[in-house]
């Protein structure tokens, strides 16, 4: 219902059942960023959620378990005063308020504060540029003002429920430090618990050279999903042709196949890859196709990839698009290596995924992936890259691809590792103790 009363114009966060709020500004997206929503509608958003979840004051239930900060929390504080909340921390509230306070510190520099910038956004009259540092520059190019007009209260409203929760859980050493820095949350209050892998989705799968071929046509050229700033999905597609990218024209051999998976947004650095892969190719003993799977259609930060892939030559890009989480195990089974130099990710769920599927994995030395890369002493699984390093990433895409030897290696110790620590069944072990120590400190 609120999604029809969106498309009817009205608000689809002021139903009687309403969209939840994003912890992102995207542009035309019905769930506007929590910054965008006033305290009344904040307020409203809590009364409904109480209502929704009246059903679930019975009193056999013994923990709440909530996800991100929201204004479910205050729902459940007042239906089940007594009763303990776990809140998961996921990443992406934090780096919202990250962004506030950014953009707050922005504000005072010019004796405002967010709403005064939305005000001066809608007069134009914001800062002259020409006084600006190139990084205020950016700052103040990039944001829609009058989408953070309230952040300063939503700042203050997710600390005040995050003072009311009894535990919070975190997937890496990056987001505990985040909750601390940014929420103000006691050390021992945060129990730090990985995201698991579904193993019985994501294990080895030894395709042929046939199959691994059957699958890239079916992906690239009879249904390509691949889309350029028209935004159009299929808006890119390849010929019969474009698959000899993927098998050495003398021997057959299939060659190594680098494998993005994920969003365009700025913190994936995308451009970044590319442009390192450019530098790369030539460098390269056969040829290695990169594959861009992901992207959702229309969604993209800064540049666009397809116009940084022309800028730098496109031979040996692939733009795949967007599919579906039950498509990516085949997918990881038809590449060689996960590449995936973004910076701060909160965990990077993906990332183990691959490595469950035997796939060593480059990534950026930043966030969440240090806490399961190359931890275990004398069994690397892939690579660390410096954040935002076109030629030290250019030159470890050069090792993958020429030393094989070490590939497989990495990519045998990247198996062993996430299927022995990462599965489902030990992580629910590990939340189990979580809800038992909050029930045991509310007693």
């Amino acid at each position: 219902a609120a999604v029809a009363a969106h498309r009817a114009g009205r608000d689809p966060l002021a139903e009687p059942v309403p969209l939840h709020p994003s912890y992102e500004d995207r542009p035309d997206a019905p769930d506007r960023v929590f910054a965008a929503v006033s305290p009344e509608l904040g307020d409203h958003l809590a009364r409904a959620w109480e209502r929704i979840l009246a059903d679930a004051w019975d009193e056999d239930i013994a923990v709440y378990h909530l996800h991100h900060l929201t204004p479910i929390h205050e729902a459940v504080r007042r239906g089940r005063p007594r009763r303990p909340v776990v809140t998961s921390l996921h990443g992406t509230e934090t780096k919202m308020l990250d962004r506030i306070e950014h953009l707050s510190g922005f504000a005072r520099s010019f004796g405002s504060d967010l709403a005064g910038m939305a005000e001066r956004a809608q007069a134009g009259k914001l800062p002259d540029e020409d006084e600006l540092e190139p990084d205020q520059r950016l700052l103040l190019d990039e944001t829609r003002w009058r989408f953070w007009r309230h952040g300063e209260h939503w700042r203050g409203r997710l600390r005040s429920s995050a003072e009311r929760v009894d535990r919070f859980i975190v997937n890496s050493p990056h987001e505990f430090e985040e909750a601390r820095r940014l929420l103000g949350i006691e050390e021992s209050r945060i129990d730090q618990i990985p995201n698991g892998v579904d193993l019985g989705s994501f294990y080895r799968r030894d395709f042929s050279r046939e199959q691994r071929l059957e699958r890239w046509r079916r992906w690239l050229v009879d249904e390509p999903r691949g889309w350029d700033e028209s935004t159009r999905p299929g808006s890119i597609r390849y010929g019969e042709r474009d698959l000899e990218w993927f098998f050495d024209q003398e021997t057959g051999d299939l060659t190594p196949v680098l494998l993005f998976v994920g969003r365009f947004l700025g913190v994936k650095r995308v451009p970044l890859l590319l442009r390192a892969y450019a530098a790369a190719r030539a460098r390269f003993r056969t040829r290695a196709p990169l594959v861009i799977w992901g992207g959702f259609p229309g969604e993209w930060e800064g540049e666009h990839p397809v116009a940084v892939a022309r800028e730098v030559g496109e031979e040996g890009i692939f733009f795949l698009g967007w599919r579906g989480h039950g498509d990516l195990p085949e997918g990881l089974a038809c590449a060689d290596v996960m590449v995936g130099p973004s910076i701060n990710e909160g965990f990077g769920q993906v990332f183990i995924e691959a490595m469950a599927c035997g796939l060593p994995v480059i990534v950026g030395r930043s966030g969440g992936p240090l806490s399961f890369m190359n931890t275990v002493p004398g069994k690397p699984n892939g690579w660390l890259a410096e954040p935002d390093d076109l030629e030290g990433l250019a030159d470890t895409l050069v090792e993958a691809v020429n030393d094989e030897s070490t590939r497989r290696e990495r990519g045998e110790n990247a198996y062993a590792q996430i299927r022995a620590e990462y599965s489902w069944h030990s992580v629910a072990e590990r939340f189990a103790a979580v809800y038992e120590r909050a029930v045991a400190e509310r007693s």
